[in-house]
């Protein structure tokens, strides 16, 4: 008799209905995952518990393994234990019972159709030749083919389809890049209702009405847009292929496209300084959190999570979620401490930028506290009539480039970027390194006698 990890792992196509209930007990509990809090060195598995018909009493059954050990990501661990969860609940709704025989249930499954049945024998016996070069269970498996339009799979609703693939990206990525995912699958999912409304299930997708949607985005916004929509895009649509809700997808064959890198342009020292005098009698609040980006060198994201608790004014120092690690020190400088506000009554559950004062609830994503002040620094570009080259980026890009130049006043290359280092948080030299040729951090002396020689 096959034991009930043969149905799971090699099963992934049974005819089933998962809409009819169980009268009186429930006779099993439903499966989850265990995942040991997501650490990879221990095994995952699924789990269920049984009814004992002898004791009446809901009894745990053995561990669902399959092949999931062997994934050594997150996200292909839950990708596999997720099928075999949905597949175990199927069996268990169709009648599987650990304490009885369930070759009955097996057969039903697996019995051949009628055209099958008819096939004419020349062509059975093909078949069946080509059949003995695989496992015996797959050979059964193949024999059972399931009407196209009766399957769950094929009648899975657009809507519901990428809900799916949503909820197992949110085990294994950031709210925030789950935050990207859902904004970019209800733009696909508004386009797909505008332009092809009798489209309703997610299998009928085809891959020119992907490369017609990411046309649509090229045409109306940029090449960094649509590479942007097709990754984001394109890693949903592969969950929905590991769980067999598409066939294909489409989106890996569509070429990324060539973008010109966005230039986050120097200030001059004059402008630098003109525009802190102008925020300082204006904006207070903006003065101050530029002040951060340009004095603590941390990105404008990063200021944006920042609380009045992370500030340490004891040893000058901060914490923040960083974008190359989880939690990250910093120093406060002395040039940027005498600016800050008197932090002593606020409240420290609170966040210190806020778009009204210092130390207020602020119910928003990181990625919407940025683009608040990221807009409201239009209105100073606006004011200095500063091209689109001009972001708040541009000031940690100039005050690294001060530094640097500072430091290499009295120091070699080596030792500048070895102390800058320090200062800037960068992983590795050879990422300070490509970042400072990226802002033309160093320039060449005057080489004009050289072409005299």
């Amino acid at each position: 008799m096959p034991n009930i990890q043969e149905y799971l792992i090699f099963n992934s196509k049974i005819e089933h209905d998962l809409e009819h209930d169980l009268e009186h007990k429930k006779q099993f509990s439903v499966p989850k995952i265990y995942s040991a809090k997501e650490d990879l060195s221990k095994r995952w598995y699924v789990y269920f518990s049984f009814r004992n018909p002898k004791t009446g009493k809901l009894e745990r059954m053995q561990n669902i393994y399959g092949k999931a050990n062997l994934y050594k990501t997150k996200e292909e661990r839950y990708l596999i234990l997720t099928s075999y969860r949905k597949n175990l609940l199927i069996l268990l709704k169709k009648g599987y019972n650990p304490f009885k025989n369930n070759d009955k249930l097996y057969n039903e499954l697996n019995a051949p159709k009628k055209e099958e049945e008819n096939k004419p024998k020349e062509s059975l016996k093909k078949d069946t030749i080509k059949d003995t070069q695989k496992p015996v269970l797959n050979k059964k498996l193949q024999k059972t083919t399931i009407d196209k339009k009766s399957t769950e799979n094929d009648n899975l609703l657009i809507k519901n389809a990428f809900e799916f693939a949503l909820n197992l990206k949110a085990r294994v990525v950031k709210k925030n890049t789950i935050y990207d995912y859902r904004r970019k699958s209800i733009h696909f999912i508004k386009w797909l209702t505008a332009t092809k409304p009798e489209k309703k299930y997610i299998s009928e997708i085809t891959r020119q009405d992907l490369i017609a949607y990411l046309n649509s985005i090229l045409l109306n916004t940029s090449p960094r847009n649509h590479n942007n929509y097709r990754v984001e895009l394109g890693s949903l649509f592969q969950v929905l292929k590991n769980n067999e809700y598409v066939k294909e997808n489409y989106i890996t064959g569509i070429p990324i496209l060539k973008t010109t890198p966005e230039k986050h342009q120097r200030f001059t020292e004059e402008k630098q300084k003109e525009i802190f005098d102008y925020l300082d009698k204006e904006d207070k609040i903006m003065s101050l959190f530029i002040k951060f980006v340009s004095y603590s060198l941390i990105r404008p994201v990063e200021i944006c999570r920042l609380k009045i608790k992370d500030i340490n004014l004891q040893n000058n120092t901060m914490q923040f979620k960083a974008k190359n690690s989880p939690l990250k020190t910093k120093i406060i400088p002395d040039i940027l401490l005498k600016h800050l506000p008197d932090l002593s009554k606020l409240d420290k559950e609170t966040y210190l930028f806020t778009p009204t004062k210092f130390g207020d609830s602020w119910d928003a994503t990181d990625n919407n506290r940025r683009d608040h002040f990221s807009k409201r620094f239009k209105s100073i570009k606006k004011h200095f009539q500063l091209n689109q080259n001009y972001t708040i980026y541009s000031f940690r890009h100039t005050f690294i480039f001060i530094l640097y130049n500072n430091l290499r006043k009295t120091k070699s290359p080596f030792e500048a970027k070895s102390e800058l280092m320090l200062i800037t948080g960068h992983k590795s030299m050879v990422s300070l390194e490509k970042y400072l040729r990226n802002i033309d951090a160093e320039l060449p002396k005057d080489y004009s006698e050289l072409f005299s020689k």
